[in-house]
């Protein structure tokens, strides 16, 4: 404002010595010259005024991207508020991640041990609620592939669908890039494949299914066994019991002996009880002083 009034003044001032200093002859040739220095700073005006406005427009959007990061930083650095969520391991998960993915796991017994030990370490590191899950692929020679991983992160990243099992099977779908883990057993549809079956493949019409198992430290509420159903997993073992988990106060929601009758009819081979003490122990330390966030 002060640089416009300034221009405007020696403006005037000049227009006014030369109208003083002009004859009657040159007085035309005058008034002429200072209405073009007016114009002229009107023009100069108002390109001051409109880089101004843009400027302001400018440090304002600034300041609003800049208050949107600061709340952002504010909360759980796992969560954008930009519109999208993320599903993200704690640090010790990744940090053991060559150690869970190199053993090799045969048996029903070796591959829950893993589920029920990402549950204990998830309540001993605080990272989340007591139920770890964890999804295999079997082969033909009934050895198993570590696909995913996953264990309860409601708490910490504020998202009550993020239980074991539904971020194993989020995580196992994106390794595989693909929306279903029922897959048929070829080269494109990626990580393990087993070049073994090429000649059954050719001898059968049929292409053969890749068996991905979900184990889970715990029965599934109402919502995973829902997610367990459309995920596309040919088996589901479970370890501690529906009733295990209400004991210490979670809600498990509408689950019944039909919903596991229904999983059955629709392909999903069930398994329960296995390794079932030491789950429920688990969950037995986490009910005297974990969060039931919950509570039935």
């Amino acid at each position: 404002m002060l640089l416009q009034t300034i221009i405007l003044t020696v403006v005037f001032a000049t227009a006014y010595a030369a109208a003083s200093n002009s004859t009657s002859s040159t007085m035309l040739e005058t008034i002429v010259t200072t209405v073009a220095s007016i114009i002229g700073a009107a023009v100069v005006v108002g390109l001051i005024n409109q880089q101004q406005s843009i400027s302001d427009s400018s440090s304002s959007s600034s300041r609003q991207r800049k208050s949107k990061r600061d709340d952002s930083s504010s909360s759980d650095t796992d969560i954008s508020v930009e519109g999208s969520v993320m599903v993200t391991l704690p640090a010790w998960a990744l940090a053991s991640w060559e150690d869970y993915f190199t053993r090799k796991y045969t048996t029903d017994e070796e591959m829950m041990s893993l589920a029920i030990h990402l549950s204990d370490r998830n309540i001993t590191e605080g990272t989340g609620g007591p139920f770890g899950a964890a999804i295999f692929e079997r082969h033909a020679d009934n050895h198993a592939t570590l696909v995913s991983i996953g264990m309860n992160r409601v708490v910490p990243l504020g998202n009550s669908t993020l239980h074991g099992e539904t971020v194993a099977i989020q995580l196992a779908q994106r390794r595989l890039g693909s929306f279903t883990l029922m897959l048929d057993e070829n080269k494109e549809d990626g990580l393990f494949y087993d070049e073994s079956h090429d000649d059954d493949e050719k001898e059968s019409s049929t292409p053969r299914k890749r068996q991905f198992e979900l184990f889970t430290s715990c029965e599934p509420c109402a919502m995973c066994l829902g997610a367990t159903l459309w995920s596309g997993v040919s088996r589901i073992v479970c370890a501690a019991t529906k009733d295990d988990a209400q004991s210490i106060g979670f809600d498990e929601g509408p689950v019944f002996e039909q919903s596991y009758e229904h999983l059955e009819k629709a392909g999903i081979q069930v398994t329960r009880n296995i390794l079932r003490e030491d789950a429920a122990k688990v969950l037995q330390g986490y009910g005297t002083s974990g969060r039931i966030y919950n509570r039935g």
